[in-house]
């Protein structure tokens, strides 16, 4: 019998910290627990389920004795602030209504979206409900995951993939994937693509190396080509053009055709 877990639970409190941080006494936990189910429920029903999707991969909560604070990690921070903070402004009354409480929301921006594996398994949910091929998604997403760096990917669906009668689960994995290994990063997320004929569950691992050997993704820039198009007037193959060849196109004479040899001068 498998005896799993979430590797994010898994390493909370030895290699991870808490997202949510705060004391509280035991007649006040119970309401301060529910107020963060609130708040992260909120924040992903508008920015993860419904247009302008802003890609929030993380809601941390830390909570003082004036203040919540409320830090959103996303990919997409400009959706989140908003033409001059207008959008984080209005979150922070939403929030504040919704708690009771006074609210200060901070944003920080995720460097590369291929290496979060909540913002995978988004991505691979979002393109589920668009009735893509699963297959081909989840072999494209774990190929993005490893050409930005990642050690290991494990992509798993399961329900009714393709709208076949009977659920099943199909994975795709490319790497390894220590699970069992405390010092090893292991991001972990989940999505529900839900769709006309039922719900698909996505499940994400990926592996980025030990903690403290942080990952710099990998930025493929394509190398600018020298010259013009193919095929284009006046472009540049990138070859250089011999004197003859220059002159050759303005329709002047060589040195050598104009003046006669010393040989031929002779015999005149």
């Amino acid at each position: 019998m498998g005896q799993k877990t979430s590797p994010i639970g898994f390493r909370t409190g030895i290699t991870l910290g808490w997202q949510s941080s705060w004391f509280a006494p035991k007649a006040n936990y119970g309401d301060f627990l529910i107020e963060d189910y609130k708040v992260r429920e909120y924040v992903d029903a508008k920015f993860n389920q419904q247009p302008p999707y802003a890609a929030v991969a993380k809601v941390e909560i830390a909570r003082t004795r004036n203040e919540v604070k409320v830090t959103l990690h996303t990919a997409r921070p400009g959706m989140v602030i908003g033409p001059r903070g207008a959008e984080v402004d209005k979150l922070r009354e939403e929030i504040e209504a919704l708690i009771d409480r006074k609210i200060s929301v901070n944003v920080i921006e995720i460097k590369e979206a291929s290496l979060d594996a909540k913002l995978v398994a988004e991505n691979i949910a979002g393109q589920l409900k668009k009735r893509s091929g699963h297959r081909r998604i989840m072999k494209m997403a774990c190929e993005n995951a490893m050409n930005c760096g990642a050690l290991g990917v494990k992509v798993i669906a399961g329900g009714r993939l393709s709208g076949a009668e009977i659920a099943r689960s199909e994975v795709q994995k490319l790497g390894s994937i220590p699970l069992s290994t405390l010092d090893a990063n292991v991001d972990y997320g989940t999505a529900t693509a839900r769709t006309t004929y039922g719900a698909i569950g996505i499940k994400v691992w990926i592996y980025k190396g030990k903690f403290g050997e942080e990952i710099t993704p990998i930025i493929q820039r394509r190398q600018p080509r020298r010259g013009g198009p193919k095929g284009g007037r006046g472009g540049n193959t990138g070859r250089p053009r011999s004197p003859q060849s220059r002159q050759g196109n303005t329709g002047a004479k060589s040195p050598a055709a104009t003046t006669a040899s010393p040989a031929t001068e002779k015999k005149e």
